[in-house]
Parts: structure tokens; sequence; C-alpha cells
């Protein structure tokens, strides 16, 4: 793991190789609690033994990825993927996009603004129409002062719970110190003027029991390449809880890379 600079930011990424040379796989987690790890414990490793290389990332003020006090909102979310596809050496042809919950946000986001960016998507139970900006963000805003005023960090140190003091200090700090909820307000849902836009194929995985299925359902009428998977007995934690069937249906959407080795 490294600290990667992508314009004015370090972020924290992990690479994991793959055998062949097809487009890289990039992840996308969701918030603030969330980080790369959900990835690396779920589907980065089945995806690069598959033969595909895989990028994970803190997203800006998420993890041991540097903390700005602003640039939250969706297009910097993108100008921070672009500069670190750059640093990299990945920017020399589109990848492949992965993201979980308000990372499928993100990288449905990105093949709308820059779709030189991105081969494919797949979107796991990502908020997609409807009124999910007002709910988050009035979310996002009780657990702000949830943890403003209760100190939870401290209450969880003192008992040694060191780990999970250490998550919620950060979600403290970017809840309570950066204009993450404000940027995400200012966002708005997407339509299906915009999944009619999509010039890149989609995967979207979601939960039976999802309350996100109705604009999964939008997204698969209106783009012109949309595949919808509907994972059985599960609703928003298809990630943790699907592990298994969201595997399955990711790695026969990505398919063998180009030049990779099998058996």
């Amino acid at each position: 793991m490294a600290l990667t600079p992508a314009g004015g930011l370090r972020l924290h990424t992990q690479r994991l190789p793959g055998r062949g040379d097809g487009p890289t796989v990039v992840f996308l987690h969701g918030l603030v609690m969330d980080n790369l790890s959900s990835f690396y414990c779920t589907l980065a490793g089945p995806v690069s033994r598959a033969g595909h290389e895989v990028l994970l990332y803190d997203q800006r003020g998420h993890g041991r990825s540097e903390r700005p006090p602003g640039g939250y909102d969706r297009d910097t979310a993108v100008d921070d993927l672009a500069a670190l596809l750059a640093s990299l050496g990945l920017d020399r042809r589109p990848v492949q996009l992965i993201g979980n919950s308000y990372g499928g946000v993100l990288a449905l986001h990105t093949a709308l603004v820059r779709p030189d960016l991105v081969a494919s998507l797949v979107l796991i139970d990502a908020q997609l129409t409807g009124d999910w900006v007002e709910d988050m963000t009035d979310t996002l805003s009780v657990a702000a002062l949830g943890l403003e005023d209760r100190r939870l960090p401290e209450q969880l140190a003192a008992l040694g719970r060191r780990k999970e003091a250490r998550l919620t200090a950060g979600a403290d700090a970017l809840l309570n110190r950066t204009t993450l909820i404000e940027d995400i307000a200012a966002g708005s849902a997407f339509t299906a003027t915009d999944f009619a836009r999509l010039a890149c194929p989609v995967l979207a995985v979601y939960g039976e029991h999802s309350e996100l299925l109705p604009g999964a359902r939008e997204l698969a009428g209106a783009a012109p390449d949309c595949e919808l998977c509907v994972l059985p007995g599960v609703g928003h934690t298809v990630l943790n809880e699907a592990t298994e069937g969201l595997c399955a249906a990711v790695l026969a959407r990505l398919g063998a890379p180009a030049g990779a080795v099998t058996g």
C-alpha cells in the first residue's frame, strides 16, 4: 500500500497484479466509514486471481487518504480519479469501474462526464433516483450531530477499542470538519435522460429487498446496454452478505482479460 500523488492530494492506494493486458479494474467504495478494505476482503482478490489488474484507493477524506476541508462533490471526485490514474500511468486507456453504494454514484457520474475514462461499469446497490440525496443528507447530518455531541471516539478509546475509536474519529472529522454533507446536498438524483447517455456497458447488481431497486430498474430500462442482476434474500448489504453471488456476476461480466493464462 502507498500514498500516491493525485493532483494536490495524496491518496492511499493498493494495486493487485493481473495476468493479461485487459483494462484495469478500479474499485470505488462508499461513504464515511467505508474505505478500500471493504473491497479488499470481498471482490478484489477474486478479480485479481481471474487475471485482471486491480486498483483500490481510499477516496478523498476516507481511510488513510488526505482529508482536505473541501472538494467532496462529484466533479471533484472524478478529477481525483483522473489525476490518480495519470499519476499511476493508467490513463492510456479506459478502466472498468466497480462502485458500491455511493461509490456507484461516483462511477456512474464518471461515465457521464468523462466517458473517455470508462470502459464499463458495475454498480452495486447504488443510489440513483428518487429522494436519496435529501435522505442521505439528513442521515449524515444526524450522524454528525451524534458524533459531535456524544464524543464517541473518546469513549471508545477509553474502553480500549482502538480500531473502532480510530474509525469513528475519522467519521467525525469527515462529517463535522469538511464540506462533505454540503457537497452531497448540492447534488441531484440521476434521470432517465442521464441513463440514456451512457456510452459503456453497465452491470447493476442489487439486493432483492433493497429500497434502491426501483432506480436500478429505471436504469436498466433507459440505458443502451445494461444488465440488471437481482440477488435474492438481501437488501443494501450485497457486498458483504451476498459476496459469492456478487463475485459470480462480476466475474462473468468482466470475462478473462486478453492474453491471460488460464488453467
